[in-house]
């Protein structure tokens, strides 16, 4: 029988359902690798806040259940599955820090719609990831608590801003967590760790009661090992929330069609995106090998087009940075955040708590929001770029007139070394294939496709699909993992001794 930290979503059901394990003991074999392997020097750093307690209580409860005569389908789709959350998400009894110190001691009043929902579905949550602060970066170097080590080579970052996501599933430390997207943050890490890692359509997930970075940009997705248990994880956060007025009826089984094969399928393929300055050798030979296979089972390969996607990037630095500038100014260290005394004056105070407060890249994205809506400025950037972003997701439409589904990099490059991109427009860059989809609006996930043959470390490749056709990509992928197999736990923590 496998350890209790590789198995999924199925697996622990049944072990819990056949009487093999209890949820407790699920709980508590989570519980000790975190403490074993993530906190101590040299682990990963992935949680900010971890919360055993709350995990053993949640499956004490399950377990009651059980022994009631329930079976784990009746208690919900997540019973007894280990789970954690980006910490700008709010959770009732934790800190929701943002990885800021100007949120160091905010204490979540209420629990975000996303997480209570996967607590309603029988999850047991076991804490707060690191993350960028406020989602700013690509790395998670930004975070004021310290940088999430990529469990693959801890010498490396996991990607950002979810890199604690990421980090927490690859090392085997929860089965499921959840992150958020705003421009690439849930499928770029997704690929530095070799995790399935989804950002569903906009309004597929509610945003009530995650800190916003974009609040037209943002989604909730979760990380997993396999595609099953995304999709699992998926149907359960999914649907409209009345709190959320973005959110939207959703009602899909993304488990439904996982089974179908590619085989009829439409496969887009953009021959700019294959061509793109920075795109590394062995990343553009695993979209071209995962390519050719999927044509192998029967999908059709076509090329499209997504002419204005190369002014994604321009224009979601304009759209970002006003959004975040926007969200950001209630952290006024009066009604919440960091306060530095000593003030007395209300100016002064401001000035001061918000300069020590937030790190150089949100004091840097709050400055150029600023900007970009200054007046007679606002006029030459922030109007253009919206209607950049409406071109983009014209052309997407157009594009998925001729195919189901786009393949494409996830990242330009597998996971870097910590410092070894210090200039932040080359930063930006890691996102060069993800931001237009979040400009868009549409769905996209990351898809493990084995180790790059120069640097041996995760590559994935990325699905796209058309507003509220999640299941698309969801059937693709399912396909490509036929042949690449379930996304393993980092090998440095398959087996980790004294567990």
């Amino acid at each position: 029988m496998s350890e209790l930290f590789e198995m999924g979503i199925r697996e622990i059901q049944a072990g819990l359902a056949a009487k093999e394990f209890s949820a407790v003991e699920v709980a508590q074999a989570a519980t000790d690798r975190i403490e074993a392997n993530d906190f101590q020097d040299g682990g990963v750093n992935a949680f900010l806040e971890f919360t055993p307690e709350m995990a053993r209580e949640a499956a004490a409860r399950i377990d009651e259940q059980l022994a009631a005569g329930k079976t784990p389908s009746e208690i919900g789709p997540l019973a007894g599955i280990p789970m954690a959350y980006k910490d700008n998400m709010n959770l009732l009894g934790t800190r929701t820090t943002c990885a800021s110190r100007m949120l160091e001691n905010y204490e979540s009043a209420y629990t975000a719609t996303c997480v209570q929902r996967t607590l309603d579905a029988g999850a047991i949550p076991l804490g707060k990831l690191n993350m960028d602060e406020f989602a700013f970066g690509s790395s998670t170097e930004t975070s004021a608590f310290g940088p999430t080590r990529n469990p693959w080579d801890l010498e490396r970052v996991p990607g950002g801003s979810s890199g604690g996501s990421a980090a927490a599933v690859a090392a085997g430390f929860a089965t499921v967590t959840l992150g958020s997207d705003t421009g690439g943050s849930i499928r770029q890490p997704g690929s530095f760790t070799g995790t399935v890692a989804v950002k569903p359509t906009y309004g597929v997930v509610s945003r009530y009661g995650i800190v916003a970075f974009g609040s037209s940009l943002d989604q909730v997705g979760p990380f997993a090992r396999s595609v099953e248990d995304a999709a699992l994880a998926l149907n359960a956060i999914s649907g409209h929330d009345a709190l959320d007025c973005t959110s939207q009826p959703v009602d899909t089984d993304f488990t439904a069609n996982l089974a179908e094969g590619v085989k009829g399928m439409r496969i887009g393929i953009v021959p700019a995106f294959m061509q793109a300055q920075g795109l590394t050798p062995e990343v553009k030979d695993k979209v071209a090998e995962a390519a050719e296979h999927m044509r192998t089972m029967g999908a059709e390969l076509v090329e499209v087009d997504l002419p204005n996607a190369q002014a994604a990037m321009s224009a979601y630095y304009v759209l970002g940075p006003c959004e975040a500038f926007s969200n950001l100014s209630r952290f006024d260290s009066v009604r919440y955040g960091y306060c530095e005394p000593g003030h007395k004056d209300l100016g002064g105070q401001y000035e001061a708590s918000r300069a020590k407060g937030f790190g150089p890249e949100a004091r840097r994205r709050i400055m150029l929001g600023s900007y970009l809506l200054s007046a007679g400025v606002y006029d030459t950037y922030y109007y253009p770029a919206q209607q950049v972003r409406t071109l983009i997701t014209q052309d997407y439409t157009r594009a998925y007139e001729k195919c189901d589904v786009i393949l494409l990099p996830s990242s330009p490059r597998t996971a870097f070394k910590f410092g070894e991109i210090s200039d932040p427009m080359s930063m930006y860059l890691s996102d060069m294939f993800t931001v237009s989809l979040n400009i868009a609006g549409n769905g996209g996930m990351s898809v493990p496709v084995g180790l790059g043959v120069d640097t041996n470390l995760p590559i994935g490749v990325q699905l796209q699909s058309p507003q509220f056709k999640d299941e698309n990509m969801f059937r693709a992928a399912a396909a490509l993992e036929q042949v690449y197999g379930k996304a393993p736990i980092a090998p440095a923590f398959a087996r980790k001794a004294g567990e």
